[in-house]
């Protein structure tokens, strides 16, 4: 998810982990149709415009519908309370909304529900994480300067022309616009949220098949099927329990005691006995997530003209094959490109696109490295946040197979940080000296969505601050398009660009992995690694 997000997935991908008798509800097989599964307390309030991580994206979507949905299946964009969403020129739209949608405490969602969601979710002075994701609305820039004040409290681009209709001006053409909108950023509001903001803050209230029931934050929240959900995906269990932890061990040792139903996260150290362990309840697929190594380029070491043969050599000094076999026991794939297997080739996925840039060749890696000038210093380093085990792993194997390559024993070195906080701020000071990881987990199924937030320039999940302004062009064109095929080979047209210039190194795409109880069924993975928690049923 943007950057904030997708880096933070590696983050939140570890968080799950409490006492057993600290999650309230007692054993699994005493709570009669609710499911329990771990979680991580969310960084921020359950705001749809505020949640840009895993964990509080899990809560969003079971407790918020939008104008559109993406399939748990196919990761389609598909009608949910929008009838219709038109335009003539890929920059007007109308949208039409359905009848019958209300929220859980009775209020009806209108036009006016999504636009004044909208509007508070872009404007500076509400802080709203996700803001970023109005930018393409016209009038963005008033009320959300680079710099200053805001200059207006309204989208101007936003206009309610009664209560089943509104229409959206976009300040550039965007014909895959619509496709966006499944993002919990896009989710309505309703009036209660403005009223009373601290109330709604402490017990949510969306238009979802669920209901905030309770929360004890570092605990437990209790979600709880909404009976009067009046969408075709109704909850087919009593209600979720998302019990925190800070260990996956921890959870993973609670399922296999009868004490936890769901683990979304399987622990890298259980990876060799899972199967064995939970034989069919084991969940290994593909998901929209990508693990690279980004450059800083503000650093002339790395953004100098020629270093881009050494960033390339780097490249293909890695042993993808290897390190997903040995490391991540196949629920990683080596990546071939900058986006993922899920988006299929209709949604702009391209085995191989990286080219020889992405295949190992010790030989190539180390003459492409000597004619750019060799490594800055002679040495590297490859920094990741340490507060989990997990990450040094693979850096480690990842800093073997270049010293392999290149024939130095201390040509590369894991450098970590202490925390993730810590790690973070320092990538967003512009603050690091060589490669780190970086990982990204879509927002929604589009190419467009692994190329502009990180490699356009100036944009808002581009930590690297890669700035090439024939790829800036070509993400422009891709964007105007209105075929979606031609829109699709334009963007894959710009990752040709960044397999020459290897601003980023793409290692591996990963799987969503999880296991499940003896307890539950009908349990699955969304393209977005999250289970479909509304499907899950009691046994």
């Amino acid at each position: 998810m943007r950057r904030a997000r997708c880096a933070q997935w590696g983050a939140c991908a570890l968080a799950v982990a409490v006492v057993a008798t600290g999650c309230g509800g007692g054993s699994a097989a005493g709570r009669s149709g609710v499911v329990s599964a771990s979680w991580g307390d969310p960084q921020n309030p359950l705001e749809p415009a505020n949640t840009n991580e895993v964990q509080g994206g899990k809560v969003l979507e079971m407790l918020f519908r939008g104008l559109k949905r993406y399939n748990p299946k196919t990761g389609a964009a598909e009608n949910v309370i929008a009838d219709r969403i038109e335009t003539s020129d890929s920059q007007n739209f109308t949208v039409t909304l359905k009848d019958g949608w209300t929220f859980s405490n009775g209020e009806k969602v209108t036009a006016k529900s999504f636009v004044d969601a909208w509007n508070y979710g872009a404007l500076l002075s509400n802080k709203q994480k996700n803001a970023p994701f109005f930018q393409y609305i016209d009038g963005f820039a008033q009320v959300h300067p680079d710099s200053g004040s805001p200059r207006a409290k309204t989208l101007s681009g936003l206009a309610v022309k009664d209560d089943k209709t509104f229409t959206v001006k976009l300040n550039q053409k965007f014909s895959s616009w619509p496709d966006t909108l499944g993002y919990s950023a896009f989710m309505p509001l309703p009036q209660a949220f403005f009223k009373d903001h601290a109330a709604w803050t402490e017990k949510p209230v969306g238009n979802g098949p669920y209901t905030v029931d309770s929360y004890e934050k570092g605990s437990v929240l209790r979600m709880r099927k909404w009976a009067k959900y009046p969408g075709n995906d109704p909850a087919r269990n009593g209600g979720i329990d998302l019990r925190v932890y800070t260990d996956n061990n921890t959870a993973y040792t609670d399922l296999q005691a009868g004490n936890l139903d769901l683990v979304d996260d399987v622990p890298a150290a259980q990876l060799k006995n899972v199967r064995a362990d939970l034989g069919g309840r084991y969940i290994n697929q593909p998901a929209g997530i990508i693990q690279t190594l980004t450059f800083p380029m503000y650093d002339r070491r790395w953004g100098r003209p020629g270093a881009e043969k050494v960033r390339r050599g780097l490249s293909m000094a890695i042993d993808r094959d290897q390190i997903t076999r040995e490391i991540f026991q196949k629920t990683r794939t080596p990546a071939t490109d900058w986006t993922s297997p899920v988006l299929g080739a209709d949604g702009g996925y391209r085995a191989g696109l990286c080219g020889e840039a992405c295949e190992f060749n010790p030989a190539k890696a180390k003459q492409l490295i000597k004619q750019g000038g060799g490594l800055p210093g002679g040495r590297i380093t490859l920094a990741y946040n340490a507060d989990t085990g997990s990450h040094k792993d693979w850096i480690d194997a990842i800093c073997n197979s270049i010293n392999k390559s290149l024939g130095e024993d201390q040509a590369c070195v894991g450098a970590p940080v202490g925390t993730f906080a810590d790690f973070r701020n320092k990538i967003t000071a512009k603050r690091m000296s060589g490669p780190f990881r970086a990982g990204w987990q879509m927002d929604y199924p589009l190419i467009q969505n692994f190329l502009q937030p990180l490699y356009y320039t100036n944009a808002s999940s581009n930590d690297g601050k890669f700035s090439n302004a024939s790829f800036d062009k070509l993400v422009d064109k891709a964007n105007a398009d209105t075929d979606p095929r031609q829109a699709v080979v334009t963007f894959q047209d710009a990752e040709k660009i960044l397999a020459a210039q290897m601003p980023a190194i793409p290692l591996w795409y990963q799987n969503g992995s999880g296991g499940y109880s003896e307890r539950i069924s009908k349990v699955s993975l969304n393209p977005f690694s999250v289970p479909v928690y509304n499907e899950i049923k009691v046994n």
